[in-house]
């Protein structure tokens, strides 16, 4: 997922250096969207991983 949102920010980079504001301020927003999502669930996944804890040996 944060490989999409590397990738949306990189056409957006593009896309605004080329004067296509519209394209640009689109896939902006689809990166921005995909790296929280994308932090959501780190932060879920290490609370997660927290609460498992390790079981008696």
């Amino acid at each position: 997922m944060l490989y999409w949102a590397v990738v949306c920010l990189i056409i957006a980079i593009i896309a605004g250096v080329l004067g296509f504001g519209g394209i640009a301020g689109t896939a902006a927003g689809i990166a921005k969207i995909l790296f929280f999502i994308f932090l959501v669930l780190l932060v879920i996944s290490l609370v997660a991983h927290a609460m498992k804890g390790r079981g008696p040996r």
